[in-house]
């Protein structure tokens, strides 16, 4: 097999597990465009004070994300019971059934529902049931892709999962603010809002297919002791050479396991760092801009279709970003680019927040939320997945990601439901005028920025076994420290 065969095949299997992102960056955001319209055809009907209609909102449009932190949770059984290929596909389905089950909720789950807590609470069902979808593929999509990639290009590759994710939601905002145009509001409000949930069910069914003739990861099947199987897996991707002594490293990694069972067996900083990094991408506020991004654009003065052209410009700004951290991660590194891309973050955020307390000019703002994006999408949107992927040793990687993942989709679900309280709290518009939620996050990013310096280790052009290394050196350094210590005294 020949070097640029042996790069296609790498290519193509990232790419189909990519399409993971690209469905979670789809559903995640495909819901911004239908917000008014549920309020309209789900929320209003439950005749709720004003104050209790917010609660309730918020909750139905952030739901998915409880399903989000179940799939996340239960991923690490998923992944390493089934592996990491049936996982995806089991993910494929889940977007399928939510799809159609979300467009359509009042048909209920056996029967026809005529109650509107009824309609609401089916709604909720299914929006779940598309999140344990997202929170499977959110954990096992850059997971397979890191087992797969060979060190030297696995940023890279990684990163062409957050493509995929900000592929999904630019794709989505183009496709609602098309679906938008068909018809007039109340057209919108009746039945546009459906298109745009069952239109996921297209990105689903090609996922579907295309899964059936992946392989499984090396660094699964050689956790269950197929190591003829993962050898011609490595085979696909190495020379004859490389592929022996990387499944000899592979299995070398694994007998280190001598605390069969133990979540911290590498030390307690292997799992702690990666769940700081998966809250802190949550922290920041990406979300609260990915779901509200419509809403927000209204509250700059922006009409209902021009608040959602206006989010296009939010995809494409986001989508050439990440390209451009997949050029910079494998030469640059994590660390900088996080660290660069936190303090960025936190000026942006900090001057949304005084273009709405000082109701400066609508276009500041804009500017502003695309500033913000384009900080994100180079690093802590690509970077955080990097490192998920990279930073947990194989015999706890199923385990230990999806813990991190599950935290995240909490935090997630934190600061996109808070965000709509306070941004509909009149007592803090009267003073900060919808900037509040901004002024947090931009604290956010500056704390992100110290969190990586001086916890997060750099994992550019090391193979998983060598930060694997990391670990055991630091836990050892700690016991050694602890140990002095208690002599000391």
């Amino acid at each position: 097999m020949t070097d640029l065969t042996k790069r296609n095949f790498i290519t193509k299997t990232t790419l189909v597990a990519a399409l993971g992102g690209l469905l979670f960056g789809y559903d995640t955001s495909v819901i911004s465009g239908a917000v008014a319209s549920i309020d309209h055809q789900l929320v209003k009907p439950l005749n709720l004070s004003n104050n209790w209609e917010d609660f309730i909102s918020g909750f139905v449009i952030a739901s998915a994300l409880v399903g989000c932190m179940i799939g996340s949770i239960i991923s690490g059984f998923v992944a390493d019971f089934v592996g990491r290929k049936k996982g995806l596909f089991i993910s494929a389905v889940l977007f399928v059934i939510s799809a159609l089950g979300s467009a359509w909720p009042e048909y209920g789950v056996i029967y026809p529902l005529h109650d509107p807590v009824a309609i609401v609470c089916s709604f909720i069902f299914y929006r779940i049931i598309c999140g344990i979808g997202v929170g499977i593929a959110s954990t096992l999509a850059p997971m397979y892709i890191s087992e797969i990639a060979p060190s030297t290009i696995r940023g890279s590759l990684i990163i062409y999962y957050q493509i995929a994710i900000v592929s999904g939601q630019a794709g989505v905002y183009f496709v609602n603010w098309f679906i938008a145009s068909l018809g007039d509001h109340d057209w919108l409000m009746t039945t546009g809002w459906r298109i745009m949930l069952v239109s996921e069910i297209i990105p689903a069914f090609i996922f579907l297919i295309l899964l059936v003739p992946a392989v499984e990861t090396p660094r699964w099947l050689m956790l269950k002791n197929r190591d003829e199987d993962a050898l011609n897996v490595l085979h696909n991707i190495f020379h004859p050479n490389e592929a022996h002594q990387t499944a000899a490293e592979i299995r070398s990694s694994l007998k280190k396991n001598t605390e069969l069972g133990s979540l911290f067996q590498f030390g307690a900083a292997a799992v702690l760092v990666g769940i700081g990094v998966a809250a802190f991408q949550q922290l920041v506020g990406i979300n609260a801009v990915m779901y509200y991004a419509p809403e927000m654009f209204k509250n700059m003065g922006f009409g209902e279709r021009g608040a959602l052209f206006q989010t296009i410009f939010v995809g494409v700004v986001t989508v050439i970003f990440c390209l451009i951290a997949m050029k910079m991660v494998d030469k640059v590194g994590r660390k900088p680019l996080l660290i660069v891309g936190s303090i960025l973050q936190a000026i942006a955020m900090l001057g949304l927040a005084a273009t709405f307390m000082f109701k400066l000019d609508s276009m500041i703002a804009v500017f502003m939320i695309l500033f913000y994006c384009a900080s994100f999408s180079i690093s802590w949107g690509p970077m955080a997945w990097v490192l998920l992927a990279e930073l947990f040793p194989t015999a706890i990687k199923g385990r230990a990601m999806s813990l991190a993942v599950f935290i995240e989709w909490t935090v997630n679900l934190f600061v996109s439901w808070s965000f709509k309280i306070m941004d509909g709290n009149a007592s803090l518009n009267a003073v900060f005028n919808h900037g509040f939620p901004f002024i947090i996050y931009g604290i956010m990013g500056v704390l992100g920025t110290f969190f990586v310096i001086f916890f997060v280790p750099e994992t550019k052009g090391r193979s998983l076994e060598e930060i694997q290394q990391i670990w055991l050196d630091r836990k050892n350094k700690t016991q050694t420290d602890n140990q002095v210590s208690v002599k000391a005294l």
